[in-house]
């Protein structure tokens, strides 16, 4: 005696297992890290900044190439990097742009910006 499968039923089973397999593809992540984490933890153990700064604008260009997007906290990061080196202009820049593309941190950025003004002044 033969046993057959029904045509739908087959066609079920192909069918969950294409869902399966589609389920299995991952999504693009929303930000590129890089080696941001790292560099921030180089930052708090008092590593050298100017090889953050390096490291960070080198990623920077990286994830610009790929046209990702920085996570938040990037830009602050490099700013004060820059704040400790006494590049204050970049500092401002690096700041501002961590406003823009996060207008949640805009009173922290404010902040550490007006710091830096008022520590500027003689």
């Amino acid at each position: 005696m033969r046993i057959t499968t029904p045509a739908w039923r087959t066609a079920v089973g192909l069918l969950l297992g294409s869902a399966l397999l589609a389920g299995c593809n991952s999504p693009k992540p929303l930000y590129q890290w890089e080696s941001y984490q790292p560099q921030v933890y180089s930052y708090l153990k008092g590593d050298a900044k100017e090889e953050q700064v390096i490291a960070l604008e080198r990623d920077l260009e990286k994830i610009k190439a790929k046209n990702g997007a920085v996570p938040p906290g990037y830009h602050a990061q490099l700013g004060l990097l820059y704040s400790s080196l006494g590049k204050d202009d970049q500092m401002i820049q690096q700041l501002r742009t961590e406003k823009a593309l996060f207008p949640e941190s805009a009173k922290y950025m404010d902040f550490l910006m007006n710091n830096a003004s008022k520590g500027a002044k003689p």
